[in-house]
């Protein structure tokens, strides 16, 4: 009887596979996307496309017959439209184990301006030789991806060498390109600011010249603002007041200079302002004290100057990094300082400030650090051991020549870095 059942378990299994296969033949099974083939123009452009970068010995027909289907290429994604796959995002670079690596020698094929769903195309770390294998990014057929390119990055490649290709100015969908640590100079090109839809723009860590564009003002849907590290110059352009959208403002480590702009203060949504290393000057633009969403800013190393209390600092409530190192500033230090609730570090050295350091400052609930060094400080600390224990290192007040703290209530330990003891200071005068 056993037997009899599994010989007809059997005859259903072989029934039911030979129906599926029927169905299949038939194409009556072929009801999902995963059966749906691949535009064959489009697998050749694939497949040359990333030849031209990893190498010639690279042969896709043979690895990945289906890349869009069961033989999927890592960084490769694909959609499909009018029942064709069609290649939607193109990544090359290694980011993952079995990602597509570049050849040391790559060349950017006419096929890769061919796959024209494309919605995102990044390199990372695939250009990386400047002196024996420099490749300038192409110049013309970018406008062919116009129609979906939402994405463009090249991380990481210093290889990639000469300019932004003015052509960049027409991919009208972009709503990010990031262009981070590669070998490109140049001036960045007015027509980026045509670009409305972007919402990510990071140019950091290149060799760009020049100024910024004014054209930048008309990014107004713009949330990342990313110039760090390059060679800019001149002054902020006025239209920066039009980025009210802005969360994140980088413009350290340039050439920049002038005076901050009032309206730089109608940027109400920033949360970040990071303007160190530059050359700017003019004193501490009031306005400043209206960017109420400001958790960090960040403004050391410049010739600003001016006095500290020139704003009403209180009004920042967010902020939890405040950096106003090497400034030039003059002044006290004001006691709204203490009604910052959030803030976690405070950097006031190098600056020519006076008067004395207000105990008002211990009541920060959330501070780390203190830095008050190379100042004018004077007078005696007159904060708790508990505060003193709880900063440690973590509070700077050295060259500050007339400032001491009470020796016989605070041990060595835990007293704050480059300040020295009261006591001696009073036994140095009666000698």
């Amino acid at each position: 009887m056993k037997s009899l059942i599994r010989r007809s378990r059997s005859h259903v299994i072989l029934v039911l596979c030979m129906l599926s296969l029927s169905g299949l033949c038939t194409g009556e099974a072929d009801s999902g996307d995963d059966g749906a083939p691949m535009d064959k123009t489009e697998q050749a452009a694939l497949y040359s496309a990333i030849q031209g970068f990893v190498g010639n010995l690279w042969n896709g027909s043979d690895l990945y017959p289906d890349p869009c289907g069961w033989t999927p290429i890592q960084g490769v994604s694909c959609d499909i439209f009018d029942g064709l796959w069609y290649v939607t995002s193109l990544s090359i670079g290694p980011i993952h184990e079995n990602s597509l690596i570049c050849a040391p020698i790559v060349e950017f094929r006419q096929d890769l301006f061919e796959l024209k769903h494309l919605r995102s195309l990044s390199f990372f770390s695939c250009f990386i030789s400047p002196h024996q294998h420099p490749i300038a990014l192409p110049t013309t057929d970018w406008s062919k991806l116009a129609g979906n390119l939402e994405s463009l990055e090249f991380r990481s490649n210093p290889g990639s060498i000469g300019q932004i290709p003015t052509c960049f100015g027409n991919l009208i969908n972009l709503q990010s390109l990031v262009l981070l640590e590669n070998g490109l100079t140049g001036e960045i090109p007015e027509n980026i600011g045509h670009l409305t839809s972007l919402k990510r723009l990071v140019l950091a860590g290149n060799w760009f010249t020049g100024r910024i564009p004014d054209s930048f003002g008309r990014l107004n849907e713009l949330l990342i603002l990313d110039l760090n590290r390059n060679l800019l110059s001149g002054p902020l352009p006025l239209t920066i007041e039009g980025l009210t959208s802005l969360l994140k403002l980088d413009l350290s480590n340039n050439q920049l200079e002038g005076q901050l702009p009032n309206g730089i203060g109608y940027l109400k949504n920033l949360t970040l302002l990071d303007l160190r290393n530059n050359k700017f000057s003019g004193g501490l633009t009031k306005s400043l004290q209206e960017m109420y969403s400001l958790e960090e800013m960040v403004l050391s190393t410049n010739s600003i100057g001016g006095d500290l209390k020139s704003i009403e600092w209180d009004k920042l409530q967010n902020l939890v990094i405040l950096d106003l190192s090497n400034l030039g500033l003059v002044g006290e230090i004001p006691d709204s300082f203490g009604q910052l609730k959030r803030l976690r570090f405070l950097g006031l050295s190098d600056n020519k400030l006076t008067g004395s350091l207000s105990p008002k400052l211990a009541s920060l609930p959330c501070v780390g650090a203190l830095y008050v060094g190379g100042n004018n400080l004077t007078g005696e600390l007159k904060f708790s051991q508990e505060f003193y224990r709880k900063m440690g290192r973590r509070f700077g007040a050295w060259s500050n020549p007339n400032l001491c703290y009470p020796g016989g209530l605070v041990s060595t330990s835990h007293a704050p870095y480059g300040v020295k003891p009261c006591q001696q200071e009073l036994r140095s005068h009666s000698d």
